[in-house]
């Protein structure tokens, strides 16, 4: 069996820019907090390190099955071609960056496979 899950992070600009405010602002923080979560799973992944701090967040304690073992995964990054987006651009590539430089373990997924 098969699972798709589709995450939309939409609105993770800056507070200073987007001018936010009410219920926007809050949506906004809670999607900045857990993009955050989400990049320190994946640099815990990238280090290969012993504790990968999954319950940070309810969106990468959901997201944990597809981000260990044989699962794929895919990023999609949405960036602003303009002057004015430069900061949040570099934010997002090098979010990216982190992305690519994470392998997921796969050997123990195998070697169930085979036994």
């Amino acid at each position: 069996m098969g699972v798709l899950n589709l995450i939309d992070l939409a609105g993770s600009e800056r507070l200073s820019r987007s001018m936010s405010t009410g219920d926007r602002l809050k949506e906004t923080q809670a999607i900045n907090k857990s993009l955050s979560a989400l990049g320190d799973v994946i640099y815990a992944l990238a280090r290969k390190d012993p504790h990968v701090p999954y319950r940070n967040s309810k969106l990468t304690f959901l997201l944990q099955p597809s981000l260990s073992g044989s699962a794929k995964t895919l990023v999609l990054l949405n960036i602003a071609p303009s002057v004015a987006s430069v900061q949040e651009t570099l934010c997002s590539v090098r979010f990216g960056e982190k992305v690519m430089g994470c392998e997921l373990n796969i050997t123990n997924t195998r070697s169930r496979l085979t036994n």
